[in-house]
């Protein structure tokens, strides 16, 4: 569940402004891409035992891990088009809300590097974005996210590493 839940902001906040301002994009490669996303939370709320109890030992772990604030990985690919760089949604095009009520700010944009703040109305969210792209198959980056809910604050802190794999993406879209 929470590994769900952070890789869907990592692709969610990271490359949905792509989409919504007009920027340089990264000068990368099309193709496979491998995404290894380090996370780590702090302020998550308590999750009830008996919830605990229906997970499965690795999401139970997990999530156990999430709530004292322990440092968790996860790998995914993605593939990266012509299209999506043209569209400037690289990593993005599976994401299912489209439409969001985030406002980007860019503070830097090259061929590059990406540095991006954000603030999010329906999910009371701000947060900054890092990407840089060291060379046209490496890319890495930095989040840092504060969501607000019901009086708690939640702090994510993530770090990202993605290498090209090649030029056929196979099934991964």
């Amino acid at each position: 569940m929470r590994t769900k839940f952070l890789l869907a902001l990592v692709v969610f906040f990271s490359l949905l402004l792509w989409a919504t301002v007009k920027i340089t994009p990264l000068n990368i490669k099309e193709g496979l891409w491998e995404m290894t996303v380090t996370h780590s939370m702090t302020g998550m709320p308590a999750i009830p035992p008996e919830t605990l109890a229906r997970m499965p030992p690795e999401q139970r772990a997990r999530a156990e891990a999430a709530m004292k604030g322990a440092l968790t990985a996860d790998v995914h690919k993605e593939c990266v088009t012509k299209e999506k760089l043209e569209k400037q949604m690289a990593f993005d095009e599976n994401r299912k809300d489209k439409d969001d009520d985030c406002i980007r700010t860019i503070v830097n944009a090259t061929g590059s590097k990406l540095e991006m703040k954000f603030h999010c109305e329906k999910s009371s969210s701000d947060g900054t974005l890092l990407l840089e792209a060291a060379t046209s198959d490496s890319v890495k980056g930095s989040m840092h996210i504060i969501a607000n809910s019901h009086g708690r604050s939640m702090n994510m802190d993530l770090t990202f590493n993605s290498r090209y794999l090649g030029p056929v993406c196979g099934n991964v879209k």
